[in-house]
């Protein structure tokens, strides 16, 4: 199992936040740094992975409603792929 642990206080603006998921989740050349192709990739099963989030408040604060559906965008992807275990901390 990996463990990946994503800060929403480097969130910064869309770009540093498509650029934190991409690094970290090691996301393919493809991603289309959107919030679809987050999922999308994210849903197709791969190796075991707990992505585990702090300062979901400041991601929240940074990039308003964005950074909300960033996070339930999480939360959906973890319910449908078995093998990604999403938790905030």
């Amino acid at each position: 199992m990996t463990y990946i642990i994503l800060d929403g206080a480097q969130m910064q603006d869309r770009e540093a936040l498509h650029d934190q998921l991409q690094d970290r989740l090691h996301l393919p050349a493809w991603y289309g740094r959107n919030l679809d192709a987050l999922y999308d990739c994210l849903t197709d099963p791969s190796e075991d992975v707990t992505v585990l989030f702090r300062n979901s408040s400041a991601l929240q604060d940074l990039l308003g409603a964005y950074g909300g559906k960033t996070l339930r965008v999480l939360q959906d992807a973890a319910a449908e792929n078995p093998g990604l275990t999403f938790r905030l901390l």
